[in-house]
């Protein structure tokens, strides 16, 4: 934390919905000092299994609770402002963000289908998280329309439609659960509906609009083409559209309930909502055309205005005005990053070696390449380039000596890889990338930075906060407050970057190139037809994993 609290300040509140927790962070409008943090943890976590009623989960699910969310509101903000020993009387506004896409079907006043008694036992009632990826063979289904049909809007997503979105999403609970489909008068971002919950009022962001609604050019895809895929999901984008919102536009005002949560004054501006990963680019300076901001934690979104539209295969998206206004905002992202190290740790490590501070001492002292591996980084699919959640991951070059500190520092540099991939990618669509920003948790491992600058053979600038996210929040708190014109302003005063942190060795750095080579020949590999093994292999654990669920078991006999 920054600053000294003077009479005449002004402070705005982000508040950074994650996968696991919330985060609350206070801030200086003046220079964006950082006065006060506190995280809420969710009670429920992410709900993969079973729900908390007891009804078991299939493969690929990832639920949350909703009611985890507002906890936030009523736990993490008064304890932020408590930490700051501000005057809560002198905050002027409050934004959020969220996980994207990160989506629940509601009442037609926001109220959350799992919170209807009689349907908390059904699991598309509940908030499905960005990681949910059971909607596959929907995606597939819409992709394939898609393309026969010559969409225009398809082209805007790389070619394809990922299971995480909203489409996918809608399209999976209309087949599985038509009543609850049906009973979803609303189907709405969590990054919208949190926004809602603090102003009273529902407001849709054209970000999330853009980049997980298929809305382009002003509308969604047409009402013909959903009624090819099914004639039942032909109403699903009225259950989407509502009052569209720039980033950084006034909400609406903090009701007297959210008041009584969170501490904060009745009646101050309430932002409208947005994406973690893409509310990060305002705080570390990187709305500049071609400053790309990776955010790495579980996993790692990439964001990067543009001058112009291009399209770029297996790119999340590109959105007018998605990042900021009067710019092309591009998304791309790798769907396992952190998580990837985590699981490696947690599940792979031996006794003695099962912390990531160690393995990657261990890691560092090893030259370039000596490990003799290669990893494919898809233990949660693939979200760019090949936007295909049914791949795996992948080890090539285990032997006898290979150590654990072998595969997790192949498992850092297969991540770097997919990173590269994506970097060029946008350069050979037309949209040169002139600086690398990384903001997130993983910022804080310097041999994973270092590894990202020789491999990608680029300068490594790193935000310069801990709450990137938060800290955009509180950027667009302040221009939805008035106190700055713009999206701009407010990042130039209140962000805040270490310019060429890293730096890539040239020795290093070829030395990558080639064990680059042979990563993407293994992706293309693995990841465009010439092997689908890891789809079949998911399609088999899939069957057993339900068959088992549902064989009915008897006592055995008792022979006397």
């Amino acid at each position: 934390m920054m600053g000294v609290d003077g009479p005449g300040d002004r402070y705005v509140v982000g508040v950074d919905f994650g996968t696991l927790s919330g985060r609350a962070l206070v801030v200086r409008v003046a220079d964006g000092a950082e006065l006060g943090t506190a995280v809420h943890e969710y009670r429920h976590g992410v709900i993969e299994s079973a729900l908390p009623t007891g009804v078991p989960l299939p493969p690929d699910w990832a639920l949350q609770d909703p009611e985890d969310y507002r906890d936030v509101l009523r736990h993490a903000v008064p304890a932020a402002v408590a930490a700051a020993g501000i005057d809560p009387a002198r905050v002027i506004g409050i934004a959020t963000d969220f996980t994207a896409c990160t989506v629940l079907p509601t009442l037609a006043d926001g109220t959350p289908l799992c919170e209807v008694p009689e349907l908390r036992n059904r699991p598309h009632a509940w908030v499905k998280l960005w990681k949910h990826h059971a909607g596959q063979p929907q995606a597939d289904r819409i992709n394939a329309l898609a393309g026969e049909r010559g969409e225009p809007w398809l082209n805007r997503y790389g070619g394809k439609i990922s299971a995480e979105w909203q489409f996918a999403k809608g399209l999976q609970l209309l087949d599985e659960d038509p009543e609850i489909y049906r009973r979803a008068v609303r189907f709405v971002e969590a990054a919208d509906w949190i926004v809602w919950q603090l102003c009273g009022a529902e407001t849709r962001n054209i970000c999330t609009a853009g980049y997980k609604g298929i809305r382009q050019d002003g509308r969604y895809p047409s009402a013909d083409f959903l009624a090819a895929l099914d004639p039942g999901f032909t109403d699903f984008v009225d259950k989407l559209d509502g009052p569209l919102l720039p980033m950084g536009a006034r909400a609406g005002a903090l009701t007297a309930q959210a008041a009584a949560w969170t501490g904060l004054p009745e009646g101050i501006a309430v932002a409208a909502g947005n994406v973690d990963a893409h509310v990060t680019a305002a705080s570390a300076q990187a709305l500049v055309p071609g400053h790309l901001v990776a955010i790495m934690g579980t996993s790692t979104c990439h964001v990067v205005n543009g001058t112009e539209l291009a399209e770029v295969p297996g790119m999340c998206g590109v959105v007018e005005g998605g990042l900021s206004p009067g710019a092309w905002g591009y998304e791309a992202g790798q769907s396992g990053v952190g998580d990837i190290f985590g699981w490696f740790v947690e599940h792979a490590a031996p006794a003695g070696l099962d912390s990531h501070q160690r393995l990657s001492e261990l890691a560092a002292a090893q030259p370039v390449g000596a490990h003799g591996l290669i990893a494919l980084d898809w233990w949660n699919g693939n979200r760019s380039l090949l936007v295909n959640h049914d791949l795996s991951g992948l080890v090539v070059g285990l032997t006898l000596a290979t150590r654990p500190a072998d595969v997790y520092r192949a498992l850092l540099e297969a991540t770097a890889y997919g990173t590269r991939m994506i970097i060029e990618a946008f350069a050979a669509a037309g949209v040169p990338i002139h600086e690398l920003v990384v903001a997130g948790g993983l910022t804080a491992n310097r041999l994973l930075m270092q590894i990202y600058s020789d491999v990608t053979n680029r300068p490594l600038s790193l935000i310069g906060s801990a709450q990137g996210p938060a800290l955009g929040s509180a950027i667009h708190a302040a221009v939805a407050a008035g106190a700055y014109p713009d999206v701009y302003a407010a990042s130039a005063a209140m962000g805040r970057v270490e310019r060429d942190a890293y730096r890539p060795d040239p020795d290093r750095a070829r030395a990558y190139d080639a064990l680059y080579a042979e990563y993407r020949s293994l992706h293309d590999h693995f990841g465009r037809g010439g092997n689908d093994v890891m789809s079949r292999l998911r399609a088999i654990r899939n069957a057993a994993v339900e068959q088992s669920a549902a064989q009915v078991t008897t006592p055995l006999e008792v022979v006397a």
